[in-house]
C-alpha cells in the first residue's frame, strides 16, 4: 500500500478501530516517513482503466451522504491524460444529475474498478471537475465513442490508487470474454453430434 493512499485512508477513526482489532501495527508501517508514492497513474494502471468497461464512483452530498452509481461504457472510455489525471465523458443518462450536483459541491470522488476474471481491483481517490464539452472539442472528440450526447466531461485529479487484495473477488465473464471458450465448446458439440449421427448411420 503507497503512502499517498494510506494518508487519506488511515483516519483517527480509522487508527483508533484499528487499534481495536489487532491490526495497527500491520498498518502503521504504511504511515511511516520511508513510504512513498501513490499518488500518480502510471502504465499498468493507465493500461487496467483503459480496459475496463465499468467501474463503480462515490462522490458525497453536500448532507454529507455518500453516493454510490455504477458507470458503464465501451472499453476505453476512461482515458488517461497524464500521470495526474483521468477523465471521462458523462453522458445523458435518467436526468437525476445526483453525481453531478455532489461534484459541484464537492470534487471529492472515489472510484473502484474491478477486472473480475482477473481478481484485480483498483481504487482510486481523487478531485473532480465537471468541464463543458463545447470549452474542450479536441477533449470530448477523443472521449466519444458513441452517438451518446456528452452533458459533461467529469476531469479527475488523481490523489491517491491503491491496487486492492484480489481476496473475495467473485470471477465473472461477460458474454465476449468467454466467447472463445463457448465458441470452441460450439465447435466440439457439432463435431461430437456429427460423429454421433454416423455412428449409427454405421449401426
Amino acid at each position: 500500500m503507497p503512502l499517498a493512499f494510506a494518508k487519506i485512508a488511515f483516519t483517527p477513526s480509522v487508527q483508533a478501530e484499528q487499534a481495536k482489532f489487532g491490526s495497527a501495527n500491520t498498518y502503521a508501517k504504511f504511515l511511516s516517513d520511508d513510504r512513498w508514492g501513490g499518488d500518480q497513474i502510471g502504465p499498468d494502471e493507465a493500461e487496467f482503466l483503459g480496459e475496463r468497461d465499468g467501474f463503480f464512483q462515490a462522490s458525497v452530498s453536500e448532507t454529507g451522504w455518500p453516493y454510490v452509481q455504477f458507470r458503464g461504457g465501451t472499453p476505453g472510455f476512461v482515458k488517461t491524460l497524464d500521470a495526474n489525471t483521468i477523465a471521462y465523458a458523462d453522458l445523458r443518462g435518467n436526468r437525476q444529475y445526483i453525481s453531478a450536483g455532489n461534484l459541484k459541491h464537492t470534487g471529492r470522488i472515489s472510484l473502484i474498478a474491478v477486472d473480475y476474471p482477473n481478481q484485480r481491483r483498483l481504487k482510486l481517490w481523487g478531485e473532480a471537475q465537471l468541464v463543458d464539452p463545447a470549452s474542450e472539442p479536441e477533449l470530448a472528440a477523443a472521449l466519444h465513442t458513441g452517438k451518446e450526447v456528452i452533458e459533461q466531461i467529469v476531469v479527475i485529479k488523481v490523489l491517491a490508487i491503491d491496487w486492492n487484495c484480489p481476496r473475495h473477488i467473485p470471477r465473472r465473464f461477460t458474454l465476449e470474454e468467454l466467447e472463445p471458450e463457448l465458441s470452441a465448446l460450439h465447435t466440439q458439440i457439432a463435431q461430437l453430434t456429427t460423429e454421433n449421427a454416423a455412428l449409427k448411420g454405421a449401426a
